[in-house]
């Protein structure tokens, strides 16, 4: 299928995303990074973004607008309507699954290609008949890891080669820097050899595994007299954690940060020497990068999507997240230095790579 570009050859792409620029979180990280990308392809000459979540006055990159945000389903949609029908695109790309039924009709009806990406379990489990078919009338479906795209293509009959895999990218702001003392004196960490966990604390979101971490952290002090766990995140769960953590006899090697900015973020991976988080529902988990490019060991899951994130060993230790005994020996190994940090391993996901992606990904909506 190929789009009627307006611009000398070069295609005007709409975006309906749910977080765009100015929200936060790992989906919000990764539409950011697309968006960045399409905006730098020569194929692009312009991307203009409905977003459902977001600031109103983002900074945003070059040949990208933002219109602004939209909360409510009912309002996104008819404002995702009225752009697509005054505006004329070339391209639509659908950021979620739950929003794949609007932007397949938006689409039949402009007669462009649509292009739809799915992140997580959000494309684990089957979808009804409209859903199918609206996902099944895209042009290509990008997921973030291998392991959502298998279980998508385990329930739907879209054809495996419009499946692409493209994986989430990091910042240039993550990079290995000295320990930041000032930041450790303040959270109570100086002397400590601290575990990080950086994610939303959400009742929707336990698969993460602060819990599991936290009930390790008994066992692992044996071994490790100095140990601290940091929990980067806000969110409904926190209540239960802070509780789990007094049972567990630890509350005073515990420590919450509540929400922290992104220009904060690696600050808070200066002070840790292991990043954890043994999740069993990631789609990829941008912050196993993030951990890696700031030179920390990390330690994953080895039943999602996390085993992309860490290229099946090469930048960090998958393990079984349900397996106590392995949490424990893999966080006690790191801790005495015995699994070292791969910031190199992890260059295969930088930004450069993942817009010669991108750039290839449009480019075969546009011939």
């Amino acid at each position: 299928m190929s789009a009627s570009t307006s611009d000398a050859g070069r295609a005007r792409v709409l975006a309906l995303l749910t977080d765009g620029f100015g929200a936060g979180g790992g989906i919000a990280r990764y539409n950011q990074a697309l968006m960045t990308a399409l905006g730098q392809c020569d194929r692009v000459s312009g991307v203009t973004i409905l977003p459902r979540f977001g600031a109103e006055r983002a900074t945003l990159p070059h040949g990208i607008t933002q219109q602004p945000p939209a909360a409510g389903k009912l309002t996104w949609s008819a404002r995702a309507l009225t752009c697509a029908v005054r505006g004329k695109f070339d391209v639509l790309f659908c950021g979620h699954l739950n929003a794949v039924t609007l932007a397949a009709s938006i689409a039949r009806v402009l007669r462009i290609p649509l292009w739809v990406q799915v992140h997580g379990i959000e494309a684990w489990e089957p979808r009804g008949s409209t859903t199918r078919r609206a996902l099944e009338s895209s042009a290509i479906v990008t997921s973030v890891s291998r392991f959502t795209r298998d279980r998508l293509l385990g329930w739907s009959d879209i054809p495996p080669a419009r499946v692409k895999v493209l994986p989430n990218t990091f910042e240039g702001s993550f990079a290995p820097r000295r320990r930041n003392f000032a930041l450790a004196a303040q959270l109570g960490l100086v002397g400590k050899r601290v575990v990080l966990t950086v994610g939303r604390l959400s009742a929707a979101e336990r698969y993460k595994g602060h819990d599991r971490i936290i009930r390790a952290m008994p066992q692992v002090l044996r071994h490790v007299p100095d140990a601290a766990y940091l929990i980067v995140g806000a969110g409904d769960d926190r209540a239960r954690l802070e509780r789990l953590a007094e049972e567990q006899g630890i509350r005073a090697i515990v420590r919450f940060t509540g929400e922290v900015s992104e220009t904060e973020l690696p600050d808070h991976f200066s002070v840790a020497d292991l990043f954890a988080m043994p999740s069993t529902g990631e789609g990829f988990g941008i912050v196993f990068l993030e951990a890696a490019a700031s030179g920390l060991p990390v330690i994953g899951g080895n039943v999602d999507g996390s085993r992309d994130a860490l290229a099946d060993g090469a930048i960090g230790c998958a393990i079984d997240p349900d397996n106590d005994t392995e949490l424990v020996d893999a966080i006690v190994a790191a801790l005495e230095g015995r699994q070292l940090a791969q910031p190199k391993a992890v260059e295969r996901f930088a930004a450069m790579h993942f817009t010669k992606h991108v750039d290839d990904l449009i480019r075969t909506l546009s011939r």
